[in-house]
């Protein structure tokens, strides 16, 4: 119910429980998100901040602050951008980051913008430094000073823009630099959700998508949908797949976890490659320490999709840890994949027992 942006570009977006939005993705959540804030499920704490932001801004009869958006994908950054501009009844342009690589893309986009339009900038942190600094007196002074001309005879041509709202939406807030983060009025936090709220989530999505379910069915989606709203929907389609097919389309808790065995989806919201990544570093190198590099290598998949897609949900779920010497696999790890830890001095702990006789 409350998803958006995408995330970086490796296979994320093929995995059933990646966060990333593909076509059909896309397609479904048009029609699944929330129109207002009354309908949007979690994030209890932004949509308070938020909802007090607009109502004042409203009674003034002004724009409203710019904002900030940060958090991990899927957590209705974009379906929050799109409540704004409707209750502040204002169009809204879309565009992304890695779409502004020069200043004058962003002059182009903010010389067409209308009174009181919402800009929504997704991943901004990816934007040029160039458009960055064009950005800097746009948000503060509604205004950009347009270059003409090269060298010597380049004159700088003011433009006046029309107030608006800029709202970033940022997956990695560190990126930015703070002279662009202090102009913004308003900076929320996008926490991951608790089963309960996915729970709503799902119980609404599948009255939208005319789905019958019952509370164990949404509740074991809930569980394995890595607290991320657009997961939850994804596996909330697939398993509607499952029941249509399998079943005579009603999901409870044994069709949900049947399908989910079938998508290789466990009970804790591992997939394939998770597991690959635990399984390797538990039976090959004992729980390590072993080396990013070399555990890339023995699940076959390349660094950053090991680094960038497993690990976070990994270290997350205390299943793996990073250290200085390595990658280390927690007792919860070897709990999870029921094997049991080596014994202290025995020759499997790590690569140095590799090298035991």
């Amino acid at each position: 119910m409350n998803w958006d942006e995408t995330g970086p570009d490796t296979d994320t977006d093929q995995r059933l429980v990646g966060s990333g939005a593909d076509g059909e993705d896309q397609a479904v959540e048009a029609a699944l998100r929330p129109k207002d804030l009354d309908e949007f499920v979690g994030q209890e704490k932004v949509r308070e901040q938020l909802d007090l932001v607009l109502r004042a801004a409203r009674a003034r009869g002004a724009t409203a602050d710019h904002v900030l958006l940060s958090g991990a994908p899927g957590l209705g950054k974009t379906t929050l951008s799109m409540i704004i501009a409707a209750e502040m009844n204002a169009p809204i342009r879309i565009t992304s980051g890695p779409a502004i690589q020069h200043a004058g893309d962003l002059a182009a986009i903010l010389s067409s913008l209308q009174e009181g339009e919402v800009l929504f900038l997704d991943e901004i942190h990816r934007m040029s430094r160039p458009a960055e600094e064009m950005l800097y007196m746009a948000m503060e002074d509604f205004r950009v000073d347009v270059i003409v001309g090269k060298g010597p005879g380049a004159t700088a041509i003011p433009l006046e823009l029309p107030p608006f709202t800029l709202v970033g939406a940022t997956t990695r807030a560190g990126l930015l630099p703070p002279p662009l983060r202090d102009r913004f009025g308003f900076t929320g936090h996008m926490e991951f959700y608790e089963p309960a709220e996915l729970e709503r989530v799902i119980h609404r999505s599948a009255r939208l998508l005319d789905v019958e379910i019952d509370v164990e069915g949404a509740a074991e989606i809930a569980g394995r949908s890595r607290g991320t709203p657009r997961i939850a929907n994804r596996l909330l389609r697939r398993v509607r797949d499952y029941a249509q097919v399998k079943a005579d389309g009603v999901i409870n808790r044994d069709i949900a976890a049947a399908a989910l065995k079938v998508y290789e989806v466990d009970a804790r919201g591992l997939d394939r490659l998770d597991r690959a990544v635990l399984g390797a570093l538990l039976k090959l190198f004992g729980g390590g320490p072993v080396g990013l590099s070399t555990l890339a290598v023995a699940v076959g998949e390349e660094r950053e999709t090991v680094e960038e897609v497993a690990e976070p949900f990994l270290v997350r779920e205390g299943l793996l840890a990073r250290t200085p010497r390595g990658r280390v696999a927690t007792p919860a790890a070897w709990a999870h994949l029921g094997l049991v830890p080596p014994q202290q001095g025995q020759g499997g702990s790590g690569q140095q027992g590799l090298f035991r006789a």
